[in-house]
C-alpha cells in the first residue's frame, strides 16, 4: 500500500497542462488503482490537508473527490474519512453462448455499440480459419462495445458469407445471432473460446482512452452452425481494468 506522503506527491498536477487540475488528479488516482499502488480501503487525506500540501484551493480538491465518487472509486467512512474503492468489473460467466447485449443486461449494464467499420473482404488468413478457399468473402465488422456508456471492448468479427450470404445486407442493428437465425436460417451449434492476456494496441488505446498500452483480455471465439461449418470468428479485446471472467468448476469423478 502506498504511503500517504507518496500518494500526495503522485497527485501533484502539472500546472502547464490545459487539462483541468482535478481531472489530472483523478487520472493519476485511477492509474495508481490500476497498478495496485492504491489498495481498496486505503484512506485519503482530508480535503484541507491535500489542498494545503499541493497549494490548491479546497474547491479544486473537492471537485477531485467528487470526480472519484462519480466513478464509484471513493466511499466515505465515519472513522476513516474518504476511502478508496476498487473499480467495479463486469464479470462474465462462461459456458453458454450469448451475445454482448444479453451479457451486459445480465450484468445490470445498459449495452450500446459504436460501429467503427463495416466491409466485405477477402482475406487468406481468415479464409484458412474458416476452412474456405482464399477467394471466399466475409463480412468484417469492427465495433466498440460499451456498458453504461463506458467502452469495455473493441471487437473485430468476421461472418462467413458463403454459409450466410444474407449477412452482406445486414444493417448491423440488433443482435447478430438473432439475424443469423431469423434471416439467414443458420442454426448455431457449438462455440469454442480462448482467453489470453495481452497489452492494448494503438487502435485499442485510442478506443479506450489509454495514454499507453495497458493489460487487456483477448477473447477469441469460433462459432459453428449445427452443420459443423464455422459461421463466425471474433477477436474481442476487453479492458483488463473493468472486466473479469468467472468459471464454475465441477469436481472430478473419483473411482
Amino acid at each position: 500500500m502506498i504511503s500517504s506522503e507518496r500518494l500526495i506527491e503522485s497527485l501533484a498536477p502539472d500546472r502547464g497542462l490545459a487539462e483541468p487540475v482535478y481531472k489530472q488528479m483523478a487520472r493519476a488516482f485511477n492509474k495508481m488503482l490500476e497498478t495496485g499502488e492504491i489498495e481498496e480501503g486505503q484512506s485519503l487525506p482530508a480535503e484541507r490537508m491535500l489542498a494545503e500540501r499541493l497549494d490548491l484551493s479546497r474547491t479544486t480538491v473537492r471537485r477531485f473527490y467528487e470526480e472519484l465518487r462519480k466513478d464509484d472509486l471513493l466511499s466515505t467512512s465515519r472513522r476513516s474519512g474518504a476511502v478508496a474503492k476498487a473499480p467495479q468489473r463486469a464479470a462474465q460467466r462462461t459456458g453458454r453462448l450469448k451475445g454482448f447485449t444479453d451479457e451486459m443486461r445480465e450484468l445490470g449494464l445498459e449495452p450500446s455499440t459504436r460501429l467503427l467499420s463495416r466491409d466485405i473482404v477477402r482475406d487468406r488468413v481468415i479464409a484458412s480459419v474458416f476452412n474456405r478457399p482464399s477467394t471466399a468473402h466475409f463480412l468484417r465488422l469492427v465495433r466498440l462495445r460499451l456498458g453504461d456508456g463506458a467502452p469495455l471492448s473493441r471487437e473485430i468479427a468476421w461472418f462467413d458469407l458463403t454459409l450466410a450470404p444474407e449477412m452482406a445486407d445486414w444493417n448491423v442493428e440488433g443482435a447478430a445471432y438473432h439475424h443469423l437465425a431469423k434471416v439467414c436460417g443458420v442454426r448455431l451449434g457449438e462455440s469454442e473460446q480462448s482467453i489470453e492476456a495481452v497489452l492494448s494496441s494503438d487502435d485499442e488505446n485510442v478506443a479506450f482512452g489509454f495514454d499507453s498500452p495497458q493489460p487487456c483480455l483477448l477473447i477469441k471465439r469460433r462459432t459453428q452452425a449445427t452443420s459443423g461449418q464455422m459461421v463466425e470468428y471474433v477477436e474481442s479485446t476487453f479492458r483488463g481494468d473493468c472486466y473479469t471472467y468467472r468459471l464454475t468448476l465441477e469436481p472430478c469423478a473419483r473411482n
